[in-house]
């Protein structure tokens, strides 16, 4: 059993944790929630020793084990994964090496009867099955199996950690953390840097981990999926709740009207007395009897309401300038990373102000697509026209890893920021929720999700009429996604944005394009019209279908003529069922004019009433028609495996 007591943590004139009680059992799995910076991730450091409380203590049983998944990692360098993945069985490898030196000592020695010769066999056989409780005769195979889970390739084992992005590498802090099967298993944001395959092995592995496992996610699905117990932190407090995230909603919103309406009762009852009271003050004969009241009255353990926090970003993107009608223009772009093929010859237009969303896998190609188009990285081939008068904004998936840590929040904006916005600097910070002293922290104790928000901040410092973000729901909770959502529908430029999150693109785009098999499938809708056309609930199995049709495809035999005839008819009927949609969009939207015209008072007297009727049955025809070339195009595109 964990136990947390009295933990309190002041940073300047804030109390981040007020006398903090928590207890926890034997194999619990607990979701800690709270607004950005509330202090989930500072109480996982007092937990794990990492940091002292100013007052207040945490204990665990002595003997126990304890891994920390954090947001700063500092993964050594210059060995290959599967080098660095085995540091993990340190323990085993000591004790194999004193298993070894156990079994020479007992070759060389001749006193069997000796109490000392008796200790080594008894040290042997514990050595022994220490060593079995810890993995070690399936420790090559219990490392291939971890790393595979989390989505590496056994062509990834030799190679060097150094070539490996932050995300990759959180994945082999990860995956020695899981090796070592801690008692108490702490993880903050471990979803971030995973795509849907990874999420879903890692949510059936902590499932059934015998372990406690504590964890931050602003993932609801995933907060679901492994826990059953919620502890939430709001303005310095702890509110426990023995239930799953969606669960806990519904129950903080029961708590919070009940505590309401008991404040208000009390309220009453005290109004009341109080009045009493001060009427028999006023009464010699009743003095006594108002006293006796009032240390009642004093004594009553008063309901408190807790200012809830709700304070959230003020986005606020600066207007677009006007750019040429076609922002850029992507033409046959490959993309290939030595044997490693991305992209094979995809083609983009984005006009001036289209909204799209990049769907699909890790790895099919969204992040490096997007580095393409604003040239942030070059392709193998094709070509990529920027737009007229084209001034691009990009937040990457690291863009907080990117600031620069002893830099105060102030000095990190006025680096940035050019001469005329210099004086709007600590505007820009309020409206991102960093205030007062706020201004000048250090970058390095901010939290994930505030170093999110400044990354963001640093980015509406210059006017921009095609933005590209790449998963930039990374690190913020649930209000501050709704926000830059909001703000995002009122942005008036060109955007692109690459998220696994649904919720967030519902509504956003009107154009979804999914990565799939090193090609580009368009939608002419947002993510759920994406997903009704694929028939699909969400985006997990959205993702995970793709993978198992690729499987499946592995094992049909073609030649390479027949691929490559198969894949430029399916690319050539591709582009005709996008131009059959947006033929039958614009047909649509043309009969429905017409029909809100015809539906006006009057209408059959005017004198172009049977013009319009006629016209009205010829667009009825037309998309009859276009409905019927719709469906024989994408009847071939699917018996060709275009949906698979």
């Amino acid at each position: 059993m964990l136990t947390i007591s009295d933990v309190y943590i002041k940073y300047g004139l804030r109390v981040l944790l007020n006398k903090v009680n928590v207890t926890i059992k034997n194999g619990e799995k607990i979701g800690l929630v709270g607004r950005n910076g509330a202090g989930k991730s500072t109480l996982l450091k007092v937990i794990a020793g990492d940091m002292t409380p100013d007052e207040g203590k945490v204990s665990r049983p002595n003997g126990t084990t304890l891994g920390f998944l954090h947001q700063e990692l500092d993964l050594p360098l210059g060995k290959t994964v599967m080098e660095e993945t085995l540091t993990a069985f340190k323990e085993v490898k000591e004790i194999e090496q004193r298993i070894e030196d156990i079994n020479v000592e007992l070759g060389e020695r001749t006193d069997y009867e000796s109490d000392a010769y008796s200790e080594l066999l008894q040290e042997l056989s514990d050595k022994n099955d220490r060593f079995t409780l810890l993995g070690g005769h399936t420790m090559l195979a219990d490392v291939e199996r971890i790393l595979k889970g989390l989505g590496f390739k056994p062509t990834d084992m030799d190679r060097l950690t150094d070539e490996f992005s932050g995300g990759w590498k959180m994945r082999i802090e990860l995956a020695k953390m899981l090796l070592q099967r801690p008692d108490y298993l702490l993880l903050d944001e471990p979803t971030n840097h995973l795509d849907i395959e990874s999420i879903i092995w890692l949510e059936d592995f902590l499932k059934n981990y015998e372990g406690v496992v504590i964890l931050i996610s602003h993932d609801k699905m995933f907060l679901d999926k492994i826990t059953k117990r919620t502890i939430e932190i709001e303005l310095g407090q702890v509110f426990d709740y023995k239930a799953n995230y969606s669960k806990y909603i519904a129950l903080r919103a029961e708590r919070k009207e009940k505590t309401a309406s008991a404040f208000k009762n009390q309220q009453r009852v005290i109004a009341h007395k109080e009045k009493i009271i001060n009427k028999f003050m006023a009464k010699a004969n009743k003095t006594k009897m108002a006293q006796s009241m009032k240390k009642q009255l004093d004594k009553m353990e008063r309901i408190e309401i807790l200012d809830e926090d709700t304070a959230v970003m003020n986005i606020q993107f600066p207007p677009a300038p006007r750019s040429g009608r076609v922002i850029l223009d992507a033409n046959d772009i490959k993309k290939s990373y030595g044997e490693l093929k991305v992209l094979n010859g995809v083609d983009l237009t984005l006009e001036r102000g289209e909204r799209v969303a990049f769907v699909g896998q890790n790895g099919q190609g969204k992040t490096t697509l997007s580095k393409i188009l604003i040239g942030v990285e070059g392709a193998t081939g094709g070509n990529v026209e920027i737009g007229h008068n084209a001034q691009i904004g990009y937040y990457a998936q690291n863009q907080s890893e990117t600031l620069h840590p002893d830099l105060t929040l102030i000095e990190t904006l006025e680096r940035k920021a050019p001469e005329d916005m210099r004086t709007k600097v600590r505007h820009i910070l309020g409206a991102f929720m960093f205030s007062g002293e706020d201004a000048e922290k250090k970058v390095k104790v901010l939290s994930g999700g505030e170093r999110a928000r400044l990354a963001m901040a640093c980015m509406l410092l210059n006017p921009f009429n095609l933005l590209v973000l790449d998963e930039p729901t990374n690190h913020l909770d649930m209000l501050s996604k709704e926000v830059l959502k909001e703000a995002l529908k009122k942005y008036d430029g060109t955007l692109i944005v690459v998220s696994h999150d649904r919720e967030f693109l519902k509504g956003l785009t009107e154009k979804t394009i999914e990565f799939r098999d090193h090609q580009l499938f368009e939608y002419l809708g947002d993510v759920d019209y994406f997903l009704d056309k694929r028939k699909l609930r969400n985006m997990r199995e959205a993702e995970k279908r793709t993978e198992v049709a690729a499987k499946q495809n592995e094992d049909v035999e073609e030649s390479p003529e027949e691929k490559k005839r198969k894949w430029e008819r399916k690319k050539e009927l591709q582009k005709k069922v996008n131009n059959v949609e947006k033929k039958i969009a614009k047909t649509e939207e043309q009969i429905e004019n017409i029909e809100a015209k015809m539906s006006e008072e009057n209408f059959y007297t005017t004198p172009d009433a049977s013009k319009v009727m006629e016209e009205y049955n010829q667009m009825k025809n037309n998309l009859e028609q276009l409905m019927e070339d719709w469906e024989k195009a994408q009847d071939e595109y699917e018996t060709l495996g275009g949906d698979s």
